[in-house]
């Protein structure tokens, strides 16, 4: 496979994987990751179906990263864009049809589910460089521009969505706090151990990571 087709599958499979695990999470009742959380926060106010204001949300942050680095728009801004919100809607109904009277573990073991598969779709579609969503693009620039690791600027921009969500109606829970404090940890993991040698090989990631480590070492000392 060429390494074009393969960053093609990883965007496309990547972004509808998250969006699938956005419906898990909603159904999980176990509390949205935290940019849902947010989105959910604002749909409490606005009278339009969340796949229409997911799409209007991202719209009004992809202008903001239009001018901030444009290099982050692509194929995956565009799937993430008009499809991500309504997998989510649909991929919920989709669970309370197949399980109509979940209990606690059930819904237990669909939120880690979801964890795990959020996190290792946004390391693939990550990978596959072909455009991230507008919210993942922030992190993503922050850390680029060396403000931080990736996933303390996750971390940050996760708590600033998940506070003004709460403040905004929407309600968090254990599942918001796992993503909020680990799913950038779990994304550089995936990262680093699939998404990267999937596409590039086990021996040139192994040069990329090295080479990203040095980078983070030589801004440390800089500032030392």
């Amino acid at each position: 496979m060429s390494e074009m087709k393969k960053r093609i599958l990883m965007t496309v499979i990547g972004v509808l994987v998250c969006g699938f695990s956005v419906g898990m999470f909603k159904f999980s009742a176990f509390g949205l990751d935290p940019f849902q959380v947010l989105a959910h926060g604002i749909a409490r106010h606005v009278p339009v179906g969340f796949g229409t204001l997911y799409v209007m949300i991202n719209a009004i942050m992809l202008i903001a990263i239009f001018f901030l680095d444009r290099t982050k728009i692509g194929l995956g801004t565009l799937i993430n864009l008009f499809l991500l919100g309504y997998v989510a809607e649909y991929s919920e109904k989709l669970f309370i049809w197949m399980i109509p009277e979940a209990d606690f573990f059930i819904r237990l073991g669909i939120l880690l589910i979801a964890i795990i598969i959020i996190c290792l779709g946004s390391a693939f579609y990550f990978t596959g460089n072909l455009g991230v969503s507008t919210y993942d693009a922030v992190a993503l620039i922050m850390a680029e521009k060396k403000i931080a690791k990736f996933q303390y600027c996750r971390i940050g921009t996760d708590l600033i969505c998940t506070i003004t969500g709460f403040l905004l109606g929407e309600k968090p829970g254990v599942g918001t706090i796992i993503t909020a404090f680990f799913m950038g940890p779990i994304i550089a993991f995936f990262r680093h151990h699939l998404a990267m040698p999937f596409r590039y090989g086990k021996e040139k990631t192994r040069e990329l990571i090295q080479i990203e480590e040095e980078e983070r070492k030589k801004k440390k000392d800089v500032k030392q």
